[in-house]
Formats: C-alpha cells, structure tokens, sequence
C-alpha cells in the first residue's frame, strides 16, 4: 500500500498534464497553492483526502484513480485444464468477471450428457466443427460461426465431423464454475 501511495503524485502530475494544466492553474482552482501542489505532485508532501479530494473534482477523475495498482505483466499464466478428453486453456485471469477459455474437444463424435447449470455461455467456433445440442436442438456450428445461451437449457457439445474442433468460450462465473471443475474441487 505504501509503494500505491507514493505513486499518487505521478499520478496528480500526469493526470494534470494530460488535461494541459499548469502548477499554477490546478491549484488555484482546488484552492491550495502551487507549492502544496508542487510538493504532492513529487512525494514531499503526503497526501491527504482534504488535499485530494478538490484537485481529483477538477481532474475529473475518482480518488482510486490515483490508487490503482500498476499491472506489471498483463499476461495470463495460468495451468491448462485437461478434464473428460477437453483441453481447456484459460485466457483470462483468475479474478476476471468474465472467464473466457480455449477449448479443444477431441475428434469424438459422441455427445456426452446434456447438463443443465446456472449460468450463460457463449462461443465461437476457431478451428473444426462443433456439434451443439441445445434443448430439441442439434446443431452443428462451424469455423467462424458464434451462439450464445443460457445454460439453464439442456447442452451437451462435441467435435463433430472426426476432427478435433477449438472453440473460444466465455462465460460468466456459475458457467465457468461448472465446465472447469470436477465435481471433486
């Protein structure tokens, strides 16, 4: 916390800048003098909510603004998941509200059961053909085409047309709760 504290003057400063501002006039539209400004912009002086909270309302902008941590490396690194032949591959953080995933289901025409689960899932065909059952519906999606469902519905998908087949999955938590776990985790 104390590092994110002494990146809020750069912050300031930036955020000052970018708005074509000078020392001069930031201040004296938050009420403080330059040389208050000044020293919070270069870490001399520590910041404080009477300090901040004038200067971010005519920055425009919000008090975690200045806080937010810095991403230091924006890759995901995460284990591939192989679970029932399925080669799941995360693409997006752990924490992410959205997760979104690579699948590759094997070249195995067999659907396996139709689940029912909370949650919506959509998808897009990458690479092969994907056999979708849907309700009363069966269908066969290929490269390029998408379809987004609720999961409530009875599905079941496979590759279809003896090939494997990859797809780029995105679901939201209960979704990705459910295709990624073992009912043992």
């Amino acid at each position: 916390m104390q590092e994110e504290l002494a990146r809020v003057g750069e912050r300031l400063r930036a955020a000052r800048q970018a708005q074509g501002l000078t020392l001069e006039d930031l201040a004296a539209s938050a009420g403080m003098s330059a040389s208050t400004l000044s020293r919070l912009e270069s870490g001399k002086r520590q910041a404080s909510l009477e300090l901040l909270l004038p200067l971010t309302r005519r920055l425009g902008l919000r008090i975690d603004d200045l806080l937010r941590p810095e991403i230091v490396d924006p890759r995901v690194r995460r284990p591939v998941i192989r679970r029932d032949g399925l080669v799941i591959a995360p693409l997006a953080p752990e924490d992410s509200p959205v997760a979104t995933y690579k699948i590759t289901y094997p070249a195995n025409d067999a659907l396996p059961a139709l689940r029912v689960h909370d949650g919506f899932e959509w998808l897009y065909v990458l690479q092969g053909k994907l056999r979708l059952r849907l309700g009363d519906q069966d269908l066969v999606l290929t490269r390029g085409e998408a379809a987004e469902f609720d999961t409530r519905t009875p599905h079941a998908m496979s590759a279809a047309g003896g090939k494997s087949a990859q797809v780029l999955s995105i679901f939201n938590e209960t979704g990705a709760r459910m295709h990624t776990h073992t009912t043992t985790d």
